[in-house]
């Protein structure tokens, strides 16, 4: 399938991206999908028991939003943080509520668990 449409990461869904209990409540891990000008960065967090992706790109500046590996949240652990500059953004639905961006959101990645594991949600190969 070449539609130009798809979204880049979608070659990524024929391996899952880690074992769903890798992610501990509360927290998030980040994911390299794919190579050269067709790579994409993307996280996974956990909140209320369940995974949520997005990519990890500011909707302010388009950088990622952590500055050490996996280091997503402010230091109280409730919101996402752009360690850029400091907009905040709920893990639940990646909204920023505090910052330069105020209203946007993160790009969702869809996620789903199957055997135990997490995948980009989709149809796979």
């Amino acid at each position: 399938m070449g539609d130009h449409r798809r979204p880049r990461w979608v070659d990524a869904l024929s391996q899952p991206l880690c074992r769903a209990d890798a992610i501990a409540e509360g927290r998030a891990r980040g994911f390299v999908l794919g190579s050269g000008a067709q790579r994409q960065f993307v996280f996974v967090v956990k909140t209320n028991g369940i995974l949520r992706g997005y990519l990890n790109s500011c909707p302010h500046a388009g950088t990622p939003l952590e500055m050490v590996a996996d280091d997503f949240f402010d230091r109280e652990g409730r919101y996402l943080l752009c360690h850029t500059h400091g907009a905040l953004f709920r893990p639940e639905d990646g909204v920023c509520v505090a910052g330069p961006c105020v209203g946007a959101r993160l790009k969702p990645v869809p996620i789903q668990v199957t055997d135990g594991a997490a995948w980009l949600a989709g149809d796979r190969a």
